[in-house]
């Protein structure tokens, strides 16, 4: 016989009766309760449960590509992942802004029994790097140490596997370098792309040059800044030149998935790249919002403790700061844009390609 459905009951399912009891005050322990801990702890824990959603979006989007071939039926789901990562992220932020209702001498009653305790010390954030596709070598210390020396024994060894397991930066740049167009049936889009490029700068410089109303100060001045320009689209084309780039630590995608990532970029117009550039989109969009959420956290924290030393050790809202500049991952995806030419200098695919990355379908005649 089957078996009877179970009646569910809603606080029984959301496990509330834990949820709602797992906000304990320290400083109640203490025998001075203060009022506002209760919202500091509700904004924390809500945190670490929006990390747990993120971490399992990010996972999936992971399974997705960390397959030798990606199924281009996932873009879209991944496209979709992304989306709601972008959502929780912008609630993220804007959660600062309940914080802030906090006043920094409500925080000073119960701020100095909070350490050694710090915000550096979620796991879940960590991993949340990691699995983005943060390297070792982009932190910046913490304290003088490594940011896992703050993780006892288990946490520490699950932070240091997961950094030698395949990011999702890894992955996106093996899909990026799979791109079977930049080389395909006798065009090569790196050639195709530079020989517009140079006419467009050529055609600039004549411009430049034979313009009677500059004076020859505005004319240099505007010679110097074409040269440039043909200089970063040099350092583009030229591999060698971008293999100098990577090692001085400028770049971080090959090559090919550099070229790949620019080639969907300008003909993102085309069927076939309509998604993979929404899913480049989205990637950037996450990496902006949490430069965008670090640089909030680190002003709040201004505003709360001033320069202080944080509890944790660190210092405070310099390190905070920092994070946002430097903690990037997908910075390479930002440069984009300085290779790009007007959509209306943009020159046309060949026929075959431009079939190849649209969509065809015979129309039959139904008759009455």
């Amino acid at each position: 016989m089957p078996k009877e459905k179970q009646t569910v009951n809603y606080s029984d399912y959301l496990q509330l009766e834990k949820l709602l009891s797992c906000q304990n005050l320290i400083s109640e322990k203490h025998g001075r309760p203060a009022h506002d801990e209760t919202l500091f702890i509700i904004i924390h824990q809500t945190y670490e449960l929006w990390f747990k959603q993120i971490l399992h979006e990010l996972d999936d989007v992971l399974r997705m590509f960390n397959e030798e071939i990606v199924d281009e039926r996932n873009i879209g789901i991944a496209v979709l992942r992304c989306s709601r990562i972008i959502e929780i992220q912008k609630l993220l932020i804007d959660q600062i802004g309940i914080l802030e209702t906090m006043t920094p001498l409500d925080f000073l009653e119960f701020r100095n029994l909070l350490a050694p305790a710090s915000g550096f010390e979620s796991r879940q954030f960590r991993l949340l790097e990691i699995k983005l596709g943060l390297r070792p070598e982009q932190r910046l210390r913490y304290g003088g140490k490594a940011y896992y020396d703050s993780y006892e024994n288990e946490m520490r060894s699950q932070l240091v596997q997961t950094e030698k397991e395949t990011s999702l930066f890894d992955a996106v740049e093996k899909w990026l370098e799979r791109t079977p167009f930049l080389n395909w049936n006798g065009f090569n889009f790196a050639e195709f792309y530079q020989k517009s490029v140079r006419q467009i700068l050529s055609g600039e410089k004549e411009a430049i040059q034979s313009d009677s109303t500059l004076s020859e100060k505005s004319r240099g001045m505007r010679l110097q800044m074409l040269q440039d320009k043909e200089r970063h689209f040099n350092s583009f084309f030229n591999e060698q030149e971008y293999q100098k780039k990577v090692g001085e630590g400028e770049r971080r995608f090959s090559h090919r998935a550099m070229q790949a990532a620019l080639f969907i970029h300008l003909y993102r117009h085309q069927p076939l790249f309509h998604l993979p550039y929404k899913f480049l989109a989205g990637l950037m969009d996450i990496d902006e919002l949490f430069i965008t959420w670090r640089h909030r956290h680190s002003l709040m924290v201004l505003r709360m403790i001033g320069r202080k030393i944080g509890t944790g050790g660190s210092s405070g809202y310099e390190y905070l700061r920092s994070t946002a500049e430097k903690h990037k991952i997908f910075s390479d995806l930002f440069d984009l844009s300085t290779f790009l030419v007007p959509r209306s200098k943009l020159p046309e695919l060949p026929e075959e390609v431009r079939e190849a990355l649209g969509f065809y379908y015979t129309k039959s005649i139904i008759r009455p």
